[in-house]
């Protein structure tokens, strides 16, 4: 699983721009990951010294030296950094980007070795082969449906080669294949999606709350004067 992923297409380019950002930053080029990391001192010890005084705060003069865009970019790398993968956070970040997962990511053997459920594969097969491939092929071991989506998605033994293809648990949004639940994406979109349904009912800044008390009106009591609302009013009523 450690090497799909960083072997990955996606990793690849996030790797890239991460590597611009720790230059930008000043950070060693073998820091890991942005989060953490520190500035490149050269093995100079009043460097290291000046550097382990200013911590943050010699982070933070250098993003303000920065233009806007780059402070942008910075942001993006560390965000991606640390997001929790498989969290509502990210299904609420993918579908406001509009990320494309079969633009970064490909079946390879890691994905097949995950995929036991015959019911699952069955439903892949039809995305990948059609109905009449799937339903041809539904009593078939897992092993054979494996092959059937493997052999469609190379484009090998005669198959079409079908492009451009996810499992249905990677799409933004995300979709299960059976209705047993669960698929921990989907339950992640359907907590991204409550939480963007009530800021869609909570009212903007320039509507009323309807559930906010009223304003009072002061009642006279009986007997008293009614104080002219302007100058001009009392004037007009005396006369």
């Amino acid at each position: 699983m450690r090497d799909s992923l960083d072997n990955s297409q996606a990793e690849a380019d996030f790797d890239e721009r991460r590597r611009a950002v720790l230059a930008v930053l000043g950070f060693s080029p073998e820091e890991p990951t942005v989060t953490g990391g520190s500035i490149e001192t050269g093995g100079d010890a009043a460097w290291e010294a000046r550097d382990s005084q200013q911590g943050v705060v010699g982070i933070l003069q250098r993003l303000l030296d920065l233009p806007d865009a780059v402070v942008m970019e910075v942001i993006a790398i560390v965000m991606g950094e640390t997001l929790a993968s498989g969290s509502a956070a990210v299904e609420a970040v993918g579908m406001e980007i509009g990320v494309d997962m079969a633009r970064c990511w490909q079946a390879d053997d890691a994905f097949f070795s995950l995929v036991r459920d015959r019911e699952v594969l069955t439903r892949i097969v039809a995305e990948v082969a059609g109905e009449t491939v799937a339903s041809a092929n539904r009593q078939e071991k897992t092993k054979t449906l494996k092959r059937i989506v493997r052999d469609h998605l190379d484009g090998t033994n005669g198959r079409d080669r079908r492009e451009s293809w996810v499992p249905r648990w990677m799409a933004f949004p995300p979709a299960a294949y059976t209705a047993r639940g669960g698929v921990g994406t989907v339950a992640a979109h359907a907590k991204a999606q409550a939480a963007r349904e009530i800021k869609r009912r909570l009212p903007g800044d320039d509507e009323p709350d309807p559930a906010a008390p009223g304003a009072i009106m002061a009642v006279p009591v009986e007997g008293s004067p009614v104080p002219p609302f302007n100058e001009g009013e009392a004037d007009r009523l005396a006369a």
